[in-house]
């Protein structure tokens, strides 16, 4: 897989412990930092809109119909569950498809994705730092 499809498809699952550590609004950047998204609110859920990226992720998601990957919307619509974990949308650019997925917030400075291509088949977790 290419280096935005893990980036995408593993900001997906989360603690119900962290959730109390103040909820994950803000700048984050994935493992390799080729990728920061920008989490906010976005009508009644969270979304996260790349902000930063390298040109090697620029590449990948062009190749994949995406033209614009800063300013791409990866994460749409994410609700908290009863579980504890956010469910909602993930656009992953350098395929140009969009997957269900949800995210635990391990931490205040940590968040992991988790997310499969289809039905707990091709499942991918990733780990995203706080920038700030």
């Amino acid at each position: 897989m290419r280096l935005l499809l893990p980036a995408a498809i593993l900001l997906i699952a989360v603690p119900a412990s962290a959730q109390r550590t103040g909820g994950w609004e803000g700048l984050w950047r994935n493992a390799a930092d080729s990728v920061r998204i920008k989490v906010a609110r976005c009508g009644r859920g969270l979304c996260g809109t790349v902000t930063q990226a390298s040109a090697k992720a620029r590449a990948d998601a062009a190749a994949g119909g995406t033209d614009q990957l800063v300013g791409t919307q990866l994460f749409h619509d994410f609700r908290e569950g009863e579980d504890g974990l956010w469910y909602g949308q993930v656009y992953v650019p350098d395929i140009g498809q969009t997957f269900d997925g949800t995210i635990e917030q391990v931490d205040r400075n940590t968040i992991v994705g988790t997310g499969c291509l289809f039905a707990n088949f091709g499942c991918k977790s990733q780990t995203w730092r706080r920038v700030r």
